[in-house]
């Protein structure tokens, strides 16, 4: 690993709209191509989603969660801004439940063709089949492992874990696969398809060829870096790494004037910028981690060197999981070392170069 200083970006990033569609509404972003906004009930309170005019039917991109709100808003869409077209393929660029919540419901109410990634929809449909009701034994350790506070542990050991089938419909077998290098054609364009990793395995983002959009699901963000965590599934993952790499990768497709239609925030034109920014933001974080680390710290001691602001309750999952990521980046490429706390916390220290 490189850790890079900040490089000079160029220019600005544009926002062609300053408002986002109200509840039930739309904004056409481009012909025949809708932006449409769904709620979440957290701090980032929406998802973005896309309807592309197929001529005598809809193709939508990513769904929103699943939940009451969330079909009332679509059922309104549907009979109102979509004039009621019938919607053939439901697309998902990733299998978090905010962009994957409705896929199972449009294909059981509307007999939708379901397109995503292989590992999307393995890891979706595995994890709608996971449900628990209490706190494993493995998911407790691994908290333990990143230094999370006694106090918040039997907190959490006391709620019901978050399950996917709480706010993900039941899903089908059936799935179209795509893949890197596919050309797939939606909205009266051909999109390439280039797969991103590190926020989510196997993320599929879409460039047209026939113009400038570009369909980036969480892969990139306006104004928000995507939430790259490590989890109790796979505690030595390094998705700093695969973001990054992606970032780098993606940054030789990205034009001056491509507009990106990106999961959450406003869409926006300036993505070697915003590309740019991301990576020093990483990059720069992981060199306040290492010097803040001279003395052993556990991941959950980092939250203030990584990101720059105290963290509530609220943020602390998500905050977690980052921290250990980067923890993570820097142990394996040889940066920090780590031993284990009495408790069983591994602590992190830095290496002098």
């Amino acid at each position: 690993m490189n850790l890079m200083k900040r490089h000079n970006p160029p220019k600005v990033i544009n926002y062609p709209w300053q408002e986002p569609p109200a509840l039930g509404f739309v904004i056409e972003v481009a012909d025949g191509v809708l932006w449409s906004r769904l709620p979440l009930p957290m701090k980032l309170d929406h998802v973005n989603v896309f309807v592309l005019d197929d001529g005598g039917s809809w193709t939508i991109v990513d769904t929103g969660l699943d939940s009451t709100l969330t079909r009332d808003v679509w059922m309104t869409l549907l009979e109102g801004p979509l004039k009621g077209k019938a919607v053939t393929r439901v697309v998902v660029t990733h299998h978090h439940p905010d962009h994957i919540g409705l896929a199972g419901w449009f294909q059981k109410e509307y007999d939708v063709e379901f397109v995503t990634t292989r590992t999307a929809w393995l890891f979706a449909r595995m994890l709608t089949l996971d449900e628990q009701d209490t706190m494993l034994d493995e998911t407790a350790a691994f908290y333990v492992r990143g230094g999370m506070s006694a106090e918040i542990l039997e907190e959490r050991k006391c709620e019901r874990p978050f399950n996917f089938t709480d706010v993900v419909a039941p899903m089908p077998l059936g799935f179209t696969r795509i893949k890197q290098g596919d050309v797939f054609r939606m909205g009266g364009r051909d999109w390439d398809v280039h797969i991103g990793h590190g926020h989510a395995p196997e993320h599929a983002t879409f460039w047209s060829r026939n113009d400038n959009l570009v369909l980036t699901g969480d892969q990139v963000l306006a104004s928000i870096s995507p939430n790259i965590g490590v989890y109790a599934t796979e505690p030595m993952a390094d998705p700093v790494d695969d973001w990054m790499k992606t970032c780098r990768q993606l940054m030789t497709l990205a034009k001056d004037d491509h507009m990106i239609l990106a999961g959450h925030k406003l869409p926006f034109v300036g993505l070697s910028l915003r590309m740019r920014q991301l990576l020093d933001n990483h990059s720069e974080a992981l060199l306040r981690l290492r010097e803040f680390l001279t003395a052993p710290k556990t991941a959950a001691e980092c939250f203030f060197p990584l990101f720059k602001r105290t963290i509530g309750k609220d943020e602390y999952g998500l905050a977690l999981v980052e921290a250990i990521a980067h923890m993570n980046h820097l142990f394996l490429s040889g940066h920090v070392t780590r031993s284990r706390r009495a408790d069983g916390a591994w602590l992190y220290e830095r290496v002098e170069m």
